[in-house]
């Protein structure tokens, strides 16, 4: 035992961890990551300031995307952070300071009069965005909705309405979009457009391929798209429909266990050294990667087999890795393209520097509050720790329906 604990200790503690706790970590990441895009869109300055790097113009100029991009997907990972609302505490007033930075943003990016209006209905990709910032929504209605003035609700409903006249988009993971907008109308408007939600759901129960593991549309794709977008806003949207007596709320124990055999596939892929496969579209989404591990820490729902203090050590390990590289960030601090450090080839045709912004989402276990078991718990070993220190407790891994 003694030979294991070395070796964990090797792996998954980098030097400074033992002056900074994990959770003083993850909140200097998502805020150093979250502060150029809130601060210039609060200040109205977003699209005269933020860079646009592209990894290539195949698709076209994708600059008149990049602002939604980056504050829809920011906010629906700092989301949860805000919603713990500002306290007494050293966390607590700078939740305070990012709140405020939200909430004018919010304001700007709906204004139609605001220099940083954004575009939430010119092309397709608008709707994939207004859909993270719908999410934003969903997972902190006490912080993010509720406080704005009225004037404010009704522009951002007014936006939201826009993206319904997006049509013909791709048949796969996009359906989610539509119904993650739609759900917002569910919870906030009551104004719902239900067919949206019925066709995403039951296609999805349809390419469901068993294991965990959803097809993007006809076929599967050997990728993250279960995390970045499938598992998560099937979640959201089947929560949102508990409020109400539609007959797809049902779903919601058969969502919850597929996205936690997913979940388990996820932590066995992250390595000793916190590293894991980098296959398929979108990489350079980076931490966005284990969204799912995420938000079932978040939802007390993750899988038995997986302890708080393995979850949070791996994700912790894997933070570092991700955001730590010399390159992560340019000299003002926004994200540049890449995994680890700055690799702009790594990009698809569709990514700009707002897409970027995705790595939030992997953020949302800071919505459990700082004396939550899950930043408390001692630091355990994960399960690719276990196996290459010759752990012999370690299971053998089981196929689920």
């Amino acid at each position: 035992m003694k030979q294991i604990a070395i070796i964990f200790i090797l792996f998954i503690i980098p030097l400074n961890m033992f002056t900074q706790n994990n959770r003083t970590v993850w909140v200097n990441e998502l805020t150093k990551t979250a502060k150029p895009v809130l601060e210039a869109l609060a200040n109205d300055e977003l699209k005269e300031t933020m860079p646009v790097e592209q990894g290539s113009f195949e698709y076209g100029d994708r600059s008149s995307f990049a602002g939604l991009e980056a504050f829809g997907r920011l906010m629906a990972g700092i989301a949860p952070w805000l919603e713990l609302g500002s306290t007494h505490t050293k966390e607590g007033q700078f939740r305070k300071e990012y709140i405020t930075l939200a909430h004018k943003a919010i304001s700007n990016a709906v204004n139609p009069n605001a220099k940083d209006y954004l575009n939430f209905d010119k092309g397709k990709q608008p709707l994939v965005d207004a859909a993270f910032l719908a999410q934003a929504f969903l997972r902190a209605p006490n912080q993010l909705w509720y406080p704005l003035p009225t004037e404010t609700k009704k522009m951002v409903v007014n936006a939201l309405k826009k993206v319904r006249s997006i049509n013909n988009v791709p048949y796969n993971n996009w359906l989610l979009f539509a119904a993650t907008v739609e759900a917002f109308f569910v919870k906030f408007d009551k104004e719902a457009d239900f067919l949206r939600i019925e066709y995403a759901l039951n296609k999805h129960m349809e390419w469901y391929v068993g294991d965990g593991l959803y097809a993007d549309g006809k076929y599967y794709h050997w990728d993250y798209y279960n995390s970045f977008v499938i598992h998560p806003m099937l979640i959201d949207v089947v929560n949102v429909l508990q409020e109400s007596n539609h007959p797809l709320k049902k779903l919601k124990g058969k969502i919850l266990e597929r996205a936690q055999r997913y979940a388990e596939i996820l932590e066995r892929q992250i390595s000793p050294e916190g590293t894991y496969p980098i296959v398929g579209r979108s990489a350079i989404y980076r931490f966005g990667t284990f969204q799912v591990l995420s938000q079932l820490a978040l939802l007390e729902a993750l899988p038995e087999e997986l302890s708080e203090g393995q979850v949070r050590s791996a994700l912790t390990k894997v933070l570092l890795r991700l955001h730590q590289p010399e390159g992560t960030f340019n000299e003002q601090g926004w994200l540049q393209i890449g995994v680890a450090g700055h690799q702009p080839k790594m990009a698809e045709p569709y990514i700009c520097t707002g897409s970027l912004y995705l790595t939030s989402l992997g953020f949302l276990s800071l919505g459990l509050p700082e004396n939550h078991s899950f930043w408390t718990s001692k630091p355990e070993p994960w399960t690719m720790v276990k196996i290459w220190s010759g752990d012999s407790s370690v299971k053998i891994d089981t196929y689920k329906n």
